[in-house]
């Protein structure tokens, strides 16, 4: 097993498919793919590529540290008491344990995510 582990930004493997949970919906009907590849022996670290359609949810970390890498599309996320951001390809961005916002995702986006949970 190697320690060295290449995030595929175009997996060929099928994604794990989903939609936004009810209480987090704000407009739309976003649809979300996830291709985990990657985490650590305690599931302590995990790695992998989302996507997302446009709409609009709230985003709660909690605990969750994320890091986010955009491969493409454009989202607009706005910190609740705090500064709005947008991020397209090549932006890179943490949301730390405790944010919460809305997430609104103007393109289709794609993402590398590592999450600490």
């Amino acid at each position: 097993m190697s320690l060295l582990v290449s995030i595929d930004t175009a997996p060929s493997f099928p994604p794990k498919e989903s939609t936004a949970l009810p209480e987090r919906l704000i407009s739309g009907r976003p649809a979300f793919k996830t291709w985990s590849q990657d985490e650590s022996k305690d599931a302590a670290v995990q790695t992998g590529v989302w996507e997302a359609t446009p709409g609009e949810t709230r985003s709660v970390k909690g605990a969750t540290f994320e890091f986010c890498h955009i491969l493409s599309g454009v989202v607009e996320i706005s910190e609740i008491g705090g500064d709005t951001h947008v991020f397209k390809s090549g932006d890179s961005f943490v949301m730390k344990p405790g944010f919460e916002g809305v997430w609104r995702t103007l393109e289709t986006v794609r993402k590398i995510y590592v999450v600490v949970p």
